[in-house]
């Protein structure tokens, strides 16, 4: 049974990925399985703005204020309810984003409900590489 389980969990994650999206228009960091519209999460920015926006899929949450976590660091960001999902926007300077950079992971609270982001270390430097364009 157990066996089966992880089988199950396994397949499910199969296919997603983190991919970097740098062209025209803003700079794309996501969460998705590649050529569908599927995705978990994205990161979003104007090039040099400073500002990332980041935008949460599935499992829809509540908005308001969101509490944002990371390492030793946490924020508050106002959260909005877009039709498919939420966003919110954070500094890229903030210490809770340079935690995230670091450890790759971020605890996104609201009302209560905790959605994770995970970048495993093999997709961190695309993850660096997108701080580093965002902040200019």
């Amino acid at each position: 049974m157990l066996l089966a389980s992880l089988a199950a969990a396994i397949a499910l994650q199969a296919g997603w990925t983190w991919t970097l999206y740098d062209g025209e228009g803003p700079l794309v960091l996501a969460h998705e399985i590649p050529d569908t519209p599927q995705l978990k999460a994205t990161f979003e920015c104007q090039p040099g703005s400073g500002v990332a926006r980041l935008s949460l899929y599935g499992n829809a949450l509540d908005g308001g204020f969101a509490n944002l976590s990371a390492g030793q660091a946490s924020a508050a960001a106002q959260a909005r309810v877009d039709t498919d999902h939420l966003s919110l926007a954070l500094r890229t300077e903030h210490p809770v984003f340079a935690q995230f950079i670091r450890t790759g992971t971020i605890d996104v609270a609201v009302a209560g409900v905790h959605r994770l982001v995970e970048v495993p270390s093999a997709h961190r430097a695309k993850l660096r590489r997108f701080a580093e364009l965002c902040t200019g």
